[in-house]
């Protein structure tokens, strides 16, 4: 087998791989950021401005259309925001492993804290979508961390798994 041919494999096993990954991290972070905030405000809203996803659909769809997506379907976009962020992260973290095994450090552990560090602490305020780290308070910031850290070990879990079918 010529090298070009195998680097063409890693790269292909490594983003199916990352697909799967970066959808069952989005799942599962969605699931363990819902148990948590039921948790620190069990009577339900706690009054929290509109989530960051749900921002960037809006800011898409105007940029897209030119329009405001409708209150009614801001939930829903953003959860089409935060899969395919999710998706695109996992594909890139599944081809980054398969050329550069030290990626997934902590088993997934470090990229999740890379990306509450790039996106949440970072981007998200830099445009717009949400408070500066300072401005958020500790329980934000921990709840950022926890939920990152979630989702890098969960896609490292699944990544790891497909990787080895895909190998078999």
């Amino acid at each position: 087998m010529d090298q070009n041919d195998n680097k063409g494999r890693k790269v292909l096993r490594g983003a199916l791989a990352g697909l799967v990954a970066g959808i069952a991290a989005s799942f599962v972070m969605d699931a363990f950021q819902s148990a948590a905030a039921s948790l620190s405000s069990p009577g339900g809203d706690d009054g929290a401005s509109e989530p960051a996803t749900e921002k960037a659909a809006d800011g898409v769809a105007q940029a897209l259309t030119g329009r405001t997506l409708d209150a009614t379907d801001k939930p829903l976009a953003g959860q089409a925001m935060h899969y395919a962020l999710g998706i695109g992260l996992g594909v890139a973290y599944g081809v980054a492993a398969e050329f550069r095994p030290s990626v997934t450090t902590g088993m997934g552990t470090a990229f999740g804290i890379v990306t509450a560090t790039v996106l949440d602490e970072t981007a998200v305020p830099a445009l717009g979508l949400g408070q500066a780290p300072w401005k958020a308070g500790v329980q934000g910031n921990l709840f950022s961390y926890a939920s990152h850290l979630v989702f890098g070990s969960v896609a490292e879990l699944a990544r790891r798994q497909v990787a080895a079918l895909l190998r078999a």
